[in-house]
């Protein structure tokens, strides 16, 4: 999309460690408003977001 995570992190509002670890992978949940919030500002679904690996 040409946008950098800085300008992801000011539209979602958060704590720059949360959105680190989000971002790095390093958290083990995501609270629904912020999966919700990040679905509206890059305008995808949230099966776009993520890929399961077994």
């Amino acid at each position: 999309m040409g946008k950098t995570k800085y300008w992801l992190y000011k539209q979602m509002g958060m704590s720059y460690q949360n959105f680190s670890r989000m971002v790095n992978g390093e958290t083990r949940s995501i609270k629904f408003s912020n999966l919700e919030l990040l679905c509206n500002v890059l305008d995808c679904e949230p099966g776009d977001l993520f890929v399961y690996e077994k």
